[in-house]
């Protein structure tokens, strides 16, 4: 008398995409473009930096090339300190300071030596994180910047103290010698006021000039988390559920096709499908390629069970009014229906489309309900 075993059909619907492995979230790299990329939010002490460099610098203004190009030249200290927000965007402080020659006379025959200390705040943009795909080890960063900040001439030779707002950008290089250090080389330029260094000649501004070198040491934490709007516990544990009838299945498999001693025994299955989803960014309706599987794998099942399914469109609460995000889900849920139907062949009869907007949330975390439900639930 054979046994009819009828396993694995529990979960066999929308479990898909969900490997039999333990879900490891990506962190340290990417695989899209940073700009395409959601990161998590770091924690308030993680991703700080401080940077001590040295270098040359050169006020620019008034009589001054017609000066020596070696007197021109003052060692210049920097340093700064700065907060990566995500890997490329940063705030940064920085202090600079020493001795600027400027010069006087027809001939710049008469030199200054003037003392100054400066500030300024900057926006960091790591151009190569952003066009390109994040990686924490990255070898070599390209990094733009402007700012703001404010300079002073000390008091000298007989000339009062002078000072100026600043506008100020530049390029730094990174150079990465270990997880917490790296080499950085830097070219910025300062624009200041005319009368900065006392020799008014009725340019418009006067300048400085200044290429470093130096070390930045990384605070905290060093890398980041790529944000998948998922929930990682609910994908474990789905995991373990799938290894648990893989294991009993195998058990199975061992016992003979025939008991004769044995009491006919016929299992009944019980489908308990689970709901698939396809998450979208904010305030879009377009899908990402790294939904497709979960599109892909709808479809399949589809298309092998003769299934219905409903495509259910949401809203986040937190963003957009209420008329708006119902409008925003509705195209989300057509974007996903017509996916199933135009790319991947399911029947048009088997899919029927609703879209909630914002009024309800199916999910506790307000990011996570950006989110299309593909669901076979009765």
């Amino acid at each position: 008398m054979k046994t009819k075993v009828l396993l694995l059909a529990l979960l066999s619907g929308f479990v898909f995409s969900v490997s039999a492995q333990e879900f490891k979230p990506q962190v340290g790299f990417s695989t899209e473009k940073g700009y395409k990329t959601n990161f998590k939010k770091n924690k308030a002490g993680d991703n700080w930096f401080i940077s001590v460099a040295g270098g040359a610098s050169m006020l620019l203004g008034d009589q001054n090339n017609k000066a020596d190009f070696g007197n021109r030249l003052n060692f210049a200290p920097q340093f700064s300190f700065g907060k990566w927000f995500n890997p490329y965007l940063a705030f940064r402080a920085q202090l600079n300071g020493g001795i600027l020659h400027g010069f006087e006379g027809d001939n710049a025959e008469f030199m200054q030596h003037n003392k100054y200390a400066a500030a300024h705040v900057d926006l960091l943009w790591d151009v190569t994180n952003f066009w390109g795909v994040y990686n924490e080890k990255r070898v070599f960063r390209l990094i733009p910047w402007v700012g703001f900040g404010y300079a002073q001439r000390f008091e000298n030779q007989g000339r009062a103290r002078t000072e100026s707002p600043t506008l100020n950008a530049g390029i730094l290089t990174a150079f990465r010698l270990s997880k917490r250090v790296d080499l950085n080389v830097e070219v910025q330029g300062s624009l200041l006021n005319e009368q900065f260094n006392r020799v008014s000649m009725y340019h418009l501004t006067d300048g400085i000039a200044q290429l470093s070198a130096g070390l930045t040491f990384k605070l905290g934490k060093t890398d980041f988390e790529v944000l998948e709007p998922m929930d990682y516990a609910l994908l474990n544990d789905l995991n373990n559920q799938i290894n648990s009838l893989r294991a009993a299945n195998d058990e199975l498999s061992k016992r003979p096709e025939s008991c004769p001693e044995c009491e006919e025994v016929v299992t009944n299955v019980v489908n308990n499908y689970v709901d698939n989803v396809v998450y979208f960014r904010l305030n879009s309706s377009k899908i990402d390629k790294n939904q497709q599987i979960n599109i892909y794998n709808t479809a399949e099942f589809m298309k092998s069970n003769n299934a219905p399914i409903k495509v259910i469109g949401f809203a986040d609460k937190n963003t957009g009014t209420s008329k708006y995000n119902m409008g925003l889900s509705e195209k989300r849920a057509k974007a996903v229906a017509k996916e199933l139907i135009e790319k991947y062949g399911v029947n048009s009869n088997q899919i029927s489309i609703e879209w909630r907007g914002s009024d309800e949330q199916p999910y506790s975390e307000n990011n996570w309900n950006r989110v299309v439900i593909m669901s076979a639930n009765e």
